[in-house]
């Protein structure tokens, strides 16, 4: 399928606006900047109903016994978080460096994933979801002299993916592209790296189905061939935000290790709905950092019907 060709003015013209929203954000501190993004979110829960609806929908499903009141303060958090997210990200290589980043993060029940970490015997895999601050782990992690190769597609606008690289790679933390990533991914685990994905992400029909939040969810299968593969150890974590403040705990669920899987009977499905099973576990915690607007359940298996949210 062909993709549409891109209008570079116009690409240019996007990249220098959010230069220029960039550097009069920086004119305030990050605080209070993190209170106007709340206010944009509310504007969005209030007038784009599409993405309200989807969001809505997801936490009556996810949610049964929930109240609908509580609901609608989890969607209208949820949609907060996508400018709260843009903010942070702009403020990170600012705020977040070796010598300041207590101030900033953290770290619990961190010191066995540390362990593994400098551990260079063998690989490691980490996963996240789409909740509180993703970003910011791997970020903190090559703060801390820990390179990860973190797995992302690139934005679409080629200028604004650039920049935003930049500020991601600011550390030494390396990205690398989802599209044809799986050689570098396989050379980073055979030479003892880490390399990090965000796993709650809809793997379309050729997925393997687990259950998420009492639903079918279509989830990738090369986590756990990887893991499989080159027999190393799953980290599924966390960075959740504190009292919508610069602040965040970073925090594992769960570890995965080989011994766990090859006693089951089919190690791939038993390793995709363990670690599906850790990002619900943090959710639950705190559903308004989750973004229920993402189409998390699109795919659904053969001969059941899509509801009209997803």
């Amino acid at each position: 399928m062909a993709h549409k060709q891109r209008n570079d003015w116009l690409d240019w013209f996007q990249y220098l606006a959010l230069r220029v929203v960039s550097m009069l954000i920086h004119c305030f501190p990050v605080e209070h900047n993190i209170q106007t993004a709340k206010l944009i979110g509310n504007i969005m829960y209030a007038f784009d109903r599409k993405h309200r609806e989807r969001a809505l929908g997801n936490l009556r499903r996810s949610f049964p016994d929930m109240p609908e009141e509580m609901r609608k303060t989890m969607a209208r958090r949820s949609m907060q978080q996508l400018f709260i997210f843009f903010v942070e990200m702009l403020f990170t290589t600012r705020l977040v460096r070796i010598d300041t980043w207590r101030k900033y993060i953290e770290l619990h029940e961190f010191r066995r994933t540390l362990e593994l970490l400098m551990d260079r015997r063998r690989g490691l895999i980490m996963l996240t979801g789409h909740y509180g601050n993703w970003e910011i782990l791997g970020y903190v992690l090559a703060t801390l002299g820990f390179e990860t190769s973190s797995v992302a597609r690139p934005l679409d606008n080629p200028y604004v993916n650039e920049w935003v690289l930049g500020v991601r790679q600011r550390r030494g933390q390396k990205i690398v592209d989802k599209k044809g990533a799986t050689s570098e991914v396989t050379t980073v685990l055979g030479r003892g790296g880490a390399v990090a994905f965000i796993a709650d992400q809809n793997a379309g029909s050729k997925g393997v189905f687990v259950d998420f939040f009492g639903r079918k969810a279509s989830t990738y299968k090369s986590i756990g061939l990887l893991a499989m593969e080159y027999d190393v150890p799953v980290v599924i974590g966390y960075a959740r935000r504190r009292e919508d403040r610069f602040f965040f705990r970073v925090a594992v669920q769960d570890i995965i290790y080989p011994e766990d899987w090859k006693a089951a009977d089919d190690p791939l499905r038993y390793i995709t709905q363990r670690y599906t099973r850790g990002i619900e576990d943090f959710v639950r915690e705190d559903p308004g950092q989750y973004l229920w607007v993402h189409r998390r359940w699109k795919t659904r298996p053969k001969g059941e019907i899509a509801e009209a949210f997803d």
